[in-house]
């Protein structure tokens, strides 16, 4: 394995989906070394096989973020071989698909622990770390869902909608300490989440059509913002919330 990277470390949870594999990718392109956290073993070895192939140090932090002491080991143990925490990128997600009126409580607050509360105690986390050297960024992955109400997906919105909360107070309190926090909110991408639709072709055509970019997005695109929002060209940017969703959501 390479040295730590010049630019310190990062953690990006949700490492081995779609989005959270290209956020990684991007991100140790940019001179990061990964922490690379999830549930999913097998996925994140695969991710982790990328970041190898671009020589990009890396860690494998394979955690359920239902375990809070979990989490706040994984930090440690990135901190430790990939040296000090610059950045944390909360993407992790899940989102199970059900009429609101059938969802059960557990299953609602199964996603809370999920989307909403290891967001907190991730970006808790990170910001102890981050404080005791004056700098670091924290990027939580929203939904445009938020914005618009999704059917069938009252727990993963509600979470969403936090996401955003989170984000704006944290930028409010962590400023002073030299700690920026913004979040990115994706529009449809294809990835495996589509799987909920029962058409993923008519899906894919209804996203489009209400898009004013007339194509679908790729997860690069969504990495590139992370990226900006993490660098140094984002120095300024604090408590803002991005869709990166091809003009679908304009207010």
């Amino acid at each position: 394995m390479n040295p730590p990277a010049s630019r310190g470390s990062v953690v990006v949870t949700g490492a081995g989906g779609a989005l959270g594999r290209a956020i990684s990718l991007r991100l140790g392109a940019d001179g990061f070394a990964v922490g690379v956290l999830g549930r999913e073993g097998e996925l994140l070895r695969e991710t982790a096989a990328l970041l190898a192939d671009q020589g990009v140090a890396h860690r494998v932090l394979p955690v359920d973020l239902r375990d809070a002491d979990a989490i706040d080991a994984a930090l440690t143990e990135t901190e430790a071989h990939l040296g000090p925490l610059a950045a944390l990128i909360n993407n992790a997600a899940i989102y199970p698909a059900r009429p609101f009126l059938e969802i059960p409580q557990e299953e609602y607050e199964d996603v809370v622990r999920v989307n909403q509360t290891a967001y907190f105690l991730a970006a808790q986390g990170a910001a102890r770390r981050m404080a005791s050297h004056g700098a670091g960024a924290i990027v939580n992955v929203g939904s445009i869902t938020f914005h618009g109400g999704w059917g069938d997906l009252a727990s993963y919105v509600s979470t969403k909608g936090a996401a955003v909360g989170l984000t704006r107070a944290l930028a409010r309190e962590l400023g002073p300490m030299g700690i920026r926090v913004n979040a990115v909110s994706p529009g449809a991408f294809p990835t495996k989440a589509e799987e909920i639709h029962e058409n993923p072709e008519q899906y894919s055509q209804m996203v489009i059509g209400r898009q004013s970019i007339k194509r679908r997005g790729t997860d690069a695109e969504l990495a590139a913002v992370v990226s900006f929002l993490v660098g140094e060209d984002s120095a300024f940017v604090t408590g803002q919330t991005i869709n990166v969703d091809g003009g679908w959501v304009m207010t």
